[in-house]
């Protein structure tokens, strides 16, 4: 399993990655603070354990930014002792708050316990799709792009997750209109392309541009 370990302070970094990976979990750090919601994004870690006092935002910042997209347990640890910061770490959506200094046993100790409770009933985190720096959101049927929340309607969602989960391969207009009439969402070739110019606008407006390729007599292509 993949830990995400969000620490500015390098000893204590390494200290943590040596020790989880003593027990065989892999760990993926953050080297631009201002990035980090594009490194949970890309790396997709099973668990994040995150300091509170970070440079640029703080590490509830963080917590609420991963929150939007993800249950993946998250473990706050830091020098911060006051009650109203474990509160507010609960609050942001935080799994455990554990303060430094720590017992690296204790640590590796909790978070076997929380990822056992997460995962032992089958319930993970591909609540998701990420595609080209932007998350497709599947329980809240959204898209979010650096820091925008971009609201499809039902059928706006249901045909990008599909060009999404066939990413890279040529999805047919009658694919698409046959995977919607199985979903009982019943649409006319041309409201089909209303539909799909509708969802190249929202892209476009948030910065996505020329994301949806026509493949002329072909259907539809996604990168």
């Amino acid at each position: 399993m993949k830990i995400l370990v969000v620490e500015d302070d390098g000893k204590i970094y390494e200290l943590v990655k040596e020790k989880f990976e003593q027990w065989s979990f892999e760990v993926v750090g953050v080297e631009d603070f201002q990035k980090v919601m594009e490194v949970f994004i890309t790396e997709s870690p099973e668990l994040v354990i995150l300091d509170v006092n970070l440079p640029v935002y703080d590490g509830f910042y963080w917590c609420q930014q991963i929150r939007t997209v993800s249950k993946a347990p998250i473990v706050f640890l830091s020098s911060r002792e006051h009650p109203m910061d474990i509160v507010m770490a609960m609050n942001v959506g935080a799994d455990d708050y554990i303060q430094k200094p720590f017992n690296l046993d204790v640590l590796v100790a909790k978070v076997q316990a929380l990822l056992r409770r997460t995962y032992s009933y089958g319930d993970t985190i591909s609540d998701v799709i990420e595609w080209n720096g932007a998350v497709l959101d599947l329980k809240k049927g959204s898209l979010h792009y650096n820091d925008q929340e971009i609201h499809l309607t039902k059928n706006e969602f249901f045909i990008l997750r599909l060009l999404l989960e066939e990413r890279g391969k040529i999805v047919s207009r009658e694919e698409l209109m046959r995977r919607l009439w199985e979903d009982e969402k019943f649409v006319s070739d041309n409201t089909l392309s209303v539909n799909i110019t509708r969802i190249r606008t929202k892209l476009e407006d948030i910065g996505l541009n020329d994301k949806i390729v026509t493949k002329k007599g072909q259907g539809y292509l996604v990168n």
